[in-house]
């Protein structure tokens, strides 16, 4: 079976570089980044398809290396940090690629016992890890003739609808992202929505148990919490929307956080068990693949990196990653508690990388890599490692030694993010490779290779964009200047704790919300009603309504369709066919996004598609043309799935 080969891996790279490039240009310039897995299985299929030897493990792995280029760059939430704060004056390349690549290793390693206990051994839904599944599957003729030509034609159905929607949108003549603002009690709120057809199929992966999770988030942030908050002060006319956007990220997001804290501590108690058999289960695998003297002894689901392997390489790690520190802490505070400090450092980062990655990971299974608030989990280490310091060095230090702190805190956290960003992109690749057999070893080595890649290529974007623009709050800083807000929000955080005037009576509310979201899950599941992940309900707290608000009516929309599939000749068939038509609403809107980041990348313009300057009809004409396509998706589906398909 061809699967981890040199042109696999050749491709792979290149689309590793190509799409890391467009997503940290596109996340600091535009604010957007889109998910890389299926765009490049999609590519992926279209080249190796020129190769009779092809086969669908092959192309997975294509994906497993290219994935990593949404992943990791998300590193811009955090690294642009250092700038803002006047510690960096621009990307130093050889320390901000030990810092990715350590990270982005390390979340891999992590990642391997996790695999048996969150992607074998669970029932989360992995729902872009099923559609890149599908994808694959599909375009490897998998299944009965009938059934791969009518599965084919819904994911190309679904494509097409997604693209032609985000390109009518780039081009002005419909909304791409409404919002409007209104009082509310005392105070006001606000709802914004993106008009996106992967939001909508994303919805309809996970399921309406996460669906109403994130809906209950949502009601408490902007129904409850936010016109609580803004009862006083509040501005009239148009600087309304622009002081409840500032009060919801300066205020209401910590309470988010504050609830993703405590449902993450609950999420890893009900998985820490898992994990330890995922452990256990990993050393027999080694025990038993040393006893036959080869790796193909093994079940092909036993097939990870050997145990004895990861944790070495874990501990080898540290070894970086305290002489990356200690360069980091040289002439200030640290130094002078040299030993102590990269000793107590790296017992956190070792320690909060197996808590983040195990949380992350179950991101991704309840919702997916690129819907994942991986920001929120940054705002917990960022947290952590800031209260490690005060409790090493105390606060009252002077302006420098604080700035000092500062950064050490913000690398600390960048190594964290690169953790937990890989575990989190790891385990929906590895839910992919289940789902086509693929072998687990393989797939975690392309995984490491595509972040050497991505790695490599991220310093030098980062080192341009700050050239030409420069980051809003960092020493010079122009009228231009890129925004950067969580890099933002995770560094004002990490000067609020040392400096001692972070709020944290937002942080206790939401860890009081999120107890509370844990006693309404356990009550549900004792009373057989069902659930309500509490990790869901945190995200909708923390995340903006235009990334939930069409995932929420997405999941009613598939929990609608499911509830009729089962009614059909073919319940398995039907259900398929809805799987199959939302992954091609991904599909559209990743391959869209690829092309509109090289128009943008080519002409600087994010504009440069538009044909009109102002669309004062764009809004009604983009709800009419989204529902209408939604109600035509919806019903070519259940079309497609009441006609029995012949199995042969």
């Amino acid at each position: 079976m061809r699967e981890l080969t040199l042109r696999g891996i050749i491709l792979g790279a290149l689309l590793t570089v190509i799409f890391t490039a467009a997503n940290v240009y596109l996340g600091l310039k535009v604010g957007l980044t889109f998910a890389t897995s299926i765009p490049a299985a999609v590519i992926s299929m279209a080249v190796l398809k020129m190769f009779a030897d092809t086969t669908i493990q092959e192309n997975n792995i294509v994906q497993t290396v290219a994935s990593s280029a949404g992943t990791l760059s998300a590193i811009v939430f955090v690294l642009p940090g250092l700038v803002m704060i006047g510690w960096w004056q621009g990307f130093p390349y050889w320390e901000s690629v030990a810092v990715i690549v350590i990270g982005g290793i390390l979340g891999v390693l992590y990642s391997v016992p996790l695999r048996r206990a969150l992607v074998t051994g669970s029932d989360l839904p992995y729902p872009e890890g099923v559609a890149a599944a599908e994808v694959l599957k599909v375009g490897a003729g998998v299944g009965g003739a009938e059934e791969n030509a009518r599965g084919l034609k819904a994911v190309i159905f679904g494509t097409v609808i997604s693209a032609v929607y985000s390109l009518l949108a780039k081009a002005k003549l419909v909304v791409e992202g409404w919002e409007t603002a209104f009082k509310l009690g005392g105070g006001g709120s606000f709802l914004s929505l993106t008009f996106s057809f992967s939001l909508l199929g994303v919805g309809h992966l996970v399921g309406i148990a996460v669906g109403v999770a994130m809906l209950v988030g949502v009601i408490l942030s902007y129904f409850i919490i936010l016109p609580q908050l803004t009862a006083s002060g509040m501005p009239a006319g148009e600087e309304m929307i622009g002081f409840l956007r500032g009060t919801f990220r300066s205020e209401v997001r910590l309470i988010g956080a504050g609830a993703i804290g405590i449902a993450a501590i609950y999420t890893l108690l009900k998985v820490i068990g898992p994990i330890v058999r995922g452990i256990t289960s990993a050393l027999k695998a080694d025990k038993a693949r040393k006893a036959a003297g080869k790796m193909d002894a093994l079940e092909l689901t036993e097939r990870d990196i050997p145990i004895g392997i990861v944790g070495g390489s874990i501990v080898l790690l540290m070894v970086p990653v305290m002489v990356l520190l200690a360069d980091l802490g040289a002439g200030g505070p640290i130094e002078g508690m040299l030993g102590l400090s990269l000793l107590a450092s790296t017992i956190y980062i070792l320690i909060a990388g197996v808590v983040i990655a195990s949380v992350t990971g179950y991101m991704a299974g309840l919702i997916g890599a690129s819907n994942s608030p991986v920001s929120g989990v940054g705002i917990l280490a960022v947290l952590g490692i800031s209260l490690l310091l005060v409790a090493l060095f105390g606060r009252g230090l002077s302006p420098d030694d604080t700035k000092a702190l500062v950064a050490f805190a913000l690398f600390v956290t960048a190594i964290i993010f690169g953790i937990a960003t890989i575990a989190n992109d790891n385990l929906q690749d590895l839910k992919t490779g289940q789902l086509v057999g693929a072998t687990p070893w393989r797939q975690q080595v392309a995984l490491v290779l595509g972040v050497i890649f991505g790695g490599l290529v991220i310093p030098p974007i980062l080192t341009m964009l700050n050239s030409t623009f420069g980051f809003q709050g960092a020493p010079g800083a122009g009228d231009n200047a890129l925004g950067a807000p969580q890099a933002a929000l995770i560094s004002t955080i990490a000067k609020g704790v040392l400096g001692g005037d972070l709020n944290w009576n937002l942080i206790g509310i939401g860890a009081l919300v999120g107890v509370a979201a844990i006693i309404a899950d356990e009550a549900l599941k004792r009373g057989g009603k069902g659930s309500l992940p509490p990790l869901a309900v945190g995200m909708g707290m923390y995340l903006p309504t235009d990334s939930t608000g069409f995932v929420v009516i997405g999941a009613v929309l598939g929990w609608l369709y499911n509830r009729w599939a089962v009614r059909q000749q073919d319940p398995a068939f039907a259900e398929r066919m809805g799987v199959l038509t939302a992954t091609g609403l991904i599909v559209g809107d990743g391959l869209f996004n690829v092309l509109y980041s090289v128009v943008v990348s080519a002409t600087d313009d994010p504009d440069a598609l538009a044909l009109l300057g102002a669309n004062p009809y764009a809004v009604p004409m983009g709800a009419v043309l989204f529902g209408g396509l939604t109600a035509w998706a919806y019903a070519r589906m259940r079309e497609g799935a009441s006609r029995p398909v012949s199995k042969s």
